[in-house]
């Protein structure tokens, strides 16, 4: 007997395992971590420090989507989020520049580190040298 949990939907049956495997890793999710986190910085950058909050907290939503899909990271996620990503909040609370570069420079140290632990030393991530022209970065407080 097949114990298969079948799941209806509009289009047809899927079983539970072949939606866990249409579920996105983190090669997916880490390009829109690394788009949001550009955003992130030139908005802070910029004084549009709203933005740059909004940003801080998807990112992190992202990533924990991405701890609960890959459980194997799971501990490196949440200690980054803790360690990187909370300080870096704090900063953006404090509309304190300085703080918030330092932050934001330990973060991407901190990725890049743990792109080497998991064997995609091969990805270093770096900030782009120009802001997104898809966004008017000013400040709308």
């Amino acid at each position: 007997m097949d114990d298969k949990i079948i799941v209806k939907t509009k289009h047809g049956e899927l079983t539970l395992e072949q939606l866990a495997e249409v579920q996105p890793g983190l090669a997916r999710l880490m390009k829109e971590i690394g788009d949001r986190f550009h955003v992130l910085y030139y908005a802070a950058k910029s004084g549009n420090w709203k933005l740059a909050e909004h940003e801080q907290k998807v990112t992190i939503s992202i990533l924990k989507t991405g701890a609960t899909l890959r459980p194997k990271y799971h501990q490196d996620i949440t200690s980054f989020i803790q360690s990187h990503l909370h300080p870096l909040a704090e900063s953006i609370k404090a509309r304190d520049w300085d703080t918030f570069e330092r932050c934001y420079k330990n973060a991407v140290d901190e990725t890049n580190k743990l792109h080497e632990k998991y064997g995609y030393g091969f990805i270093h991530y770096k900030l782009s040298k120009n802001p997104p022209d898809y966004y008017d970065l000013s400040p709308r407080e």
